[in-house]
């Protein structure tokens, strides 16, 4: 079951499915009224969340909260 992103909140860690790649990252800062700079939890990168919805939902698009 996918979450709203404007139930996101900084500090906690989710993962993100879309067009087939998963992300898992936490949320360092809010940036927007829907955007967060994230940092990724496998590269330590940082990127926003419109960088990773840049190209729509795809069918499979799933925002879950995980364990940090």
């Amino acid at each position: 079951m996918s979450i709203a992103i404007n139930t996101m909140r900084v500090g906690l860690a989710y993962r993100l499915t879309n067009h087939g790649e998963v992300f898992e990252f936490e949320i360092m800062e809010a940036i927007g009224k829907e955007n967060f700079l994230l940092k990724d939890l496998n590269t330590l990168e940082q990127y926003t969340l419109e960088d990773l919805l840049r190209y729509g939902e795809g069918k499979d698009y799933e925002i879950e909260e995980i364990a940090s």
